[in-house]
């Protein structure tokens, strides 16, 4: 290897250090990102939610809906006929579908312009504060602890 390589593979290697010394520094305020960026995803979501229930609501159509196999963790699917007897099966799955088992028949509010946009009748927005809620909690009871204690630790300045 000539000297030339290796002053080039030195320089990186103290650029590469350098660089990680900066992130380490930086990592309190980076992990409070992340539990600040959760927080707002999970505030997004819920004026999501917000809107689609407004747009049902203003344009509701009540009927009754299959919940079928297939089924995950982020979405419960449903089929529903519309009046003209087409059937829809929402690609996103019904909101609010907790305790839905498949092979139940439920009642489902929809909005007409838009059928895909679909609930679970009796079921909005607030409903989904308890497990946002939750979900947002646990992430700030994991990474202010994590945020507080690499502060604590944080390598000084150009260490």
């Amino acid at each position: 290897m000539s000297s030339s390589t290796g002053e080039l593979i030195e320089e990186l290697t103290g650029s590469f250090r350098t660089a990680l010394r900066a992130l380490a520094h930086r990592l309190p305020e980076i992990v409070i990102g992340l539990a600040v960026l959760v927080t707002a995803l999970g505030g997004l979501a819920l004026a999501g939610a917000a809107l689609d229930d407004r747009a049902i609501a203003s344009h509701r159509v009540v009927t009754t809906a299959e919940v079928l196999e297939g089924s995950s963790f982020s979405r419960t699917l449903i089929r529903f006929a519309l009046p003209s007897g087409q059937a829809v099966v929402p690609e996103r799955g019904v909101l609010y579908p907790r305790d839905l088992a498949p092979g139940e028949t439920i009642v489902v509010e929809y909005d007409a312009e838009n059928p895909e946009r679909v609930r679970v009748a009796g079921r909005s927005m607030p409903d989904g504060f308890a497990p946002m809620g939750t979900g947002v909690l646990g992430v700030w009871v994991v990474l202010g602890p994590l945020a507080l204690w690499l502060r604590r630790r944080r390598p000084p300045v150009g260490g």
